[in-house]
């Protein structure tokens, strides 16, 4: 795979990421039981972990330092 196709893969992937992260949108954990309760548990991503993502896509060049600032600012201010 050449080193730019990677880089595109990964600030794609990394870009996903933050979408996801961004808009609040909770990671589902579990399956539903054998009883028909179909509500499933969810764990939201922890301030910290959010970060993480956003400095990674920052590395990554998914986002430029003007987003990264932005978004981290939004971030802390919650």
């Amino acid at each position: 795979m050449s080193k730019l196709l990677h880089r595109t893969a990964a600030g794609l992937l990394a870009a996903g990421l933050l979408i996801v992260a961004g808009a609040g949108c909770a990671w589902s954990v579990g399956s539903p039981s054998k009883t028909g309760n179909t509500q499933q548990p969810t764990e939201h991503p922890t301030t910290g972990q959010e970060l993480i993502d956003l400095k990674r896509a920052l590395d990554q060049g998914a986002i430029t330092p003007e987003e990264y600032e932005a978004k981290k600012q939004r971030l802390l201010e919650q």
